[in-house]
């Protein structure tokens, strides 16, 4: 992931998500579709050991079900739909089915963005089992951060260092909301490859691109949705920017 003087790379952020159920195979078959260079998705681990795509702790929001996904099975919470009342409906999406959909995509080299949530009932098992399954997919220690699929995230720094720990070339982000902790020693001390701050961090210190640029770091900027962010961005040399409207993103970069 390294710095170049070019727009921003887009990443679909829970796949095309202003278009289709977050978290949805339809969001990220779309987002595909749209020519996102990067896919993001949150996952959790259930009850019987399965990563699945699922921001919130809880199913509430984005199902017709109830309950926390670490106290579900993935049969129980496969028989949910997740469509948040669309007109198909919609299983929860596995890790793996996700990473399936992005390799097999021939259109273009997609990056995977994965990030883990924490604090959780399983805490560092998640970081175990999510490099457990990019190992199975031949990803998890790639030739060169660069050429990496998949790129690690959180905002708990300790699941950064594990990752950084377990499988060095992995690229990391270290999510955060506060200016002060992102160009900190923060980063440096888990070694975090990017820094992943909101948008409206950004606009307060636009000076956290260069900050990063000047420790090696690339930076990743979420959420990125209304037109004057994402020319903010690729003005200051953002490297990543997250957005629900993949697409529309895609073509306010080119225009």
């Amino acid at each position: 992931m390294s710095r170049a003087s070019r727009a921003p790379f887009v990443v679909a952020h829970r796949g095309a998500s202003a278009a289709r159920p977050e978290h949805t195979l339809a969001a990220y078959e779309l987002a595909l579709q749209e020519g996102a260079d990067g896919v993001e998705c949150d996952i959790r681990l259930t009850k019987d050991g399965h990563l699945v795509c699922v921001h919130d702790r809880t199913v509430d929001r984005t199902s017709n079900g109830t309950g926390a996904v670490s106290e579900m099975t993935l049969d129980e919470l496969k028989s949910l739909d997740f469509s948040m009342n669309g007109t198909e409906p919609a299983e929860v999406l596995t890790l793996s089915e996700l990473i399936e959909l992005v390799l097999d995509w021939k259109s273009r080299p997609t990056k995977l963005f994965i990030e883990t949530k924490h604090p959780v009932r399983y805490g560092a098992l998640v970081e175990t089992t999510l490099l457990n399954e990019l190992q199975r997919y031949g990803i998890a220690t790639p030739a060169s951060a660069d050429h990496s699929r998949a790129v690690v995230m959180s905002f708990a720094a300790t699941a950064v260092w594990r990752i950084r720990r377990a499988a060095p070339l992995l690229p990391t982000v270290l999510l955060g909301e506060s200016s002060l902790y992102l160009s900190g020693g923060a980063a440096t001390t888990v070694g975090a490859t990017a820094v992943g701050p909101s948008v409206r961090t950004l606009r307060e210190h636009p000076d956290l691109v260069d900050k990063a640029a000047a420790a090696g770091r690339a930076t990743y900027v979420w959420t990125v949705d209304d037109h004057e962010d994402v020319k903010l961005c690729a003005e200051l040399g953002v490297d990543w920017v997250a957005t629900n409207h993949p697409g529309r993103t895609k073509n306010s970069l080119d225009a």
